[in-house]
């Protein structure tokens, strides 16, 4: 199974990593976002920072955490039986944490991490940060 893991982000991640201009205006929503691994840049803004920045007003733990630990490389989402669940990758740092609503109606969120990002997930992640890059200099 671990050696599933580069293969299944690279697959959830293709989607999510586009500029957020056209996908946003489309509709991409909660739903959308659910089960998906989704780089989160500002610039240009992906569905990934919009994500995480629409979860942080709604989730104020969540806010508490970035503005103390800063804004993760990539994110992830899923959600199951009403509760929402992130996992936040800081590349640099090597760390991943992760975050789960308490209930499903809960606005709070608990954490837990900082758990370590093997080598093989870190090139899978910097791969699609590159592919990224790639087509946001084609896109213009």
């Amino acid at each position: 199974m671990r050696q599933l893991v580069p293969i299944l982000l690279t697959a959830l991640a293709l989607g999510s990593c586009a500029p957020v201009g056209d996908a946003w205006r489309t509709g991409m929503s909660q739903r959308a976002a659910s089960d998906q691994i989704m780089l989160v840049s500002n610039k240009p803004q992906t569905f990934g920072h919009q994500r995480l920045d629409s979860q942080s007003r709604i989730y104020p733990d969540l806010g508490k955490f970035l503005s103390h630990s800063g804004w993760p490389e990539f994110l992830a989402e899923t959600s199951n039986d009403g509760r929402r669940y992130l996992i936040l990758y800081y590349l640099d740092r090597r760390q991943a944490f992760a975050a789960r609503t308490r209930r499903p109606d809960n606005r709070s969120m608990e954490f837990s991490g900082p758990y370590p990002i093997t080598d093989r997930e870190k090139e899978t992640f910097d791969r699609l940060r590159k592919k990224f890059q790639q087509q946001a200099e084609v896109s213009g």
